[in-house]
Formats: C-alpha cells, sequence, structure tokens
C-alpha cells in the first residue's frame, strides 16, 4: 500500500466520497422501491423486481468500493477503471434497450446521474492515478522474481 499523494487528490477524494454517498443512497432506495424507474418512465411494473433490488445491491457495494478510493486515493486505480467502464457499458445497454424499443427514451433518466455525470472525473482520476499504479505494478512484477529477461523480445 502507497500513500504518494496524487496529482488533485483532495478533489479525487471528494468526487469519490460523493460517488460513494450517491451509490449506497441509490442502492437503499431501489431496495425499498424497485418499481420507481419503471413509474417515472411510464413503463409497465416489473413482474420480478428483484432483479431491480439486486441492481440496487450491487450499486451500493459499488459505494463501498468508491469510499475506498475517496480514503486511499493513490491505492484505487483498479476499482475507478472498473466502476468507469461500468459507467460507459451500462449506457451502451440502455442505447439497445432504447434502439430496438424494449424500454423508452424516459427511462435513460437514470443515466445521467448513474453515469454520465462521473465520466469526467473518474478518467480524470485514472489519468492522475494511473502512473503510479503502473510503477507499483512493476514494482510488484520485480519483486516476484519475473525478470525482465524472460519477456518476449529481451
Amino acid at each position: 500500500m502507497t500513500h504518494v499523494p496524487i496529482p488533485r487528490q483532495r478533489l479525487h477524494r471528494t468526487v469519490f466520497l460523493a460517488a460513494a454517498v450517491y451509490n449506497i443512497a441509490w442502492g437503499c432506495y431501489a431496495l425499498l422501491d424497485p418499481q420507481w424507474v419503471f413509474r417515472v418512465a411510464d413503463m409497465a411494473a416489473q413482474n420480478h423486481p428483484q432483479i431491480f433490488m439486486t441492481l440496487g445491491m450491487v450499486l451500493g457495494l459499488y459505494g463501498v468500493l468508491y469510499l475506498d478510493v475517496a480514503l486511499r486515493p493513490a491505492s484505487g486505480f483498479l476499482i475507478a477503471a472498473v466502476g468507469l467502464a461500468g459507467k460507459i457499458l451500462g449506457p451502451l445497454g440502455w442505447l439497445w434497450l432504447w434502439s430496438t424499443d424494449q424500454w423508452p427514451f424516459e427511462s435513460g433518466v437514470i443515466l445521467v446521474t448513474n453515469d454520465v455525470i462521473w465520466w469526467f472525473p473518474f478518467t480524470l482520476y485514472l489519468r492522475d492515478a494511473w502512473p503510479l499504479w503502473l510503477a507499483e505494478m512493476r514494482g510488484m512484477r520485480n519483486a516476484t522474481g519475473t525478470a525482465d529477461a524472460t519477456e518476449p523480445g529481451s
């Protein structure tokens, strides 16, 4: 574990604390009211609301991981990368649902606060944390005895 500060560390702590609070709150609300998105989008209620409750649980757990990034920003690269991947893949999945007329456009309300607003700050964090993460990975590779001479082309 490293305690080396990264650029804009205070900003990144604030962003990931906000992401943690948001995701935990969103996850809890999805557990309490799993039909809310369907009401807002004027869609038929789900036959199996447990599916949306499970999504809420997953988002709440992401919140716990984002809290870890807020507390240890120099060590959160992989968590943030997975989080950003989800924030890109989720809207792509929604785009497919919308373009195939399975979900109405109004259902996209969840994309703005769950995904889109986080793209820039997560990307900025990944850019700032990348050099430290890369140095740690190289250090781990060397510490485990994987000498550079064993790599192809050496």
